[in-house]
């Protein structure tokens, strides 16, 4: 999809009914932006939700895999970020904290939540990318955007995938918080 054919297509439509357009939702993606700006004057760009929390859980993610790598293979610390690794995109309170089980990767038995707690405890970027990133999908379910303009505006020791995510929320940030 070209620029000139959507400004093209979009064209089409007469100029009183683009200016009734009240929002338009999408991606980070600027290119869509530009033309929304361009074809309708009065639409606020709200950004989907989901896109900003894949954004945030590819950056903790590359970050855990960076920690993970920096340990030998057969050490627990390495096991911990290896083995669980889908325990770590998942939401903190969908975790089981009260019955553990024995996992062979780390000999020991552990709950999900001690796991993965005890998985990020092996770097302070790690520890504070994981409760940004659990911090920011609940501030998004609870619509709480004074928090998530905290949270965009926090400077805490966090990784550096991590960080761009978040300057690219700081700079969309009108259309972040219409999203939330």
């Amino acid at each position: 999809r070209y620029k000139k054919n959507l400004l093209k297509y979009f064209g089409r439509f007469s100029p009183q009914a683009r200016a009734n357009v009240r929002t338009a939702t999408m991606d980070l993606n600027f290119y869509y932006q530009d033309i929304v700006r361009a074809c309708f004057p009065n639409a606020q760009i709200v950004i989907d939700r989901f896109p900003m929390i894949q954004m945030l859980t590819r950056s903790f993610n590359s970050l855990r895999v960076k920690v993970m790598r920096t340990f030998d293979k057969r050490s627990r610390q390495h096991q911990l970020l290896k083995s669980p690794w889908k325990l770590y995109l998942k939401k903190y309170d969908e975790l089981e904290k009260i019955h553990p089980r024995y996992n062979w990767h780390y000999k020991d038995c552990l709950t999900q939540a001690q796991a993965v707690m005890e998985g990020i405890s092996a770097n302070t970027a790690l520890e504070n990318s994981y409760n940004l990133m659990q911090s920011f999908i609940q501030a998004i379910e609870t619509n709480n955007t004074q928090a998530l303009k905290s949270l965009i505006a926090s400077k805490d020791s966090i990784g550096t995938l991590m960080h761009k995510t978040l300057l690219t929320f700081k700079y969309n940030l009108k259309a972040v918080l219409n999203g939330a």
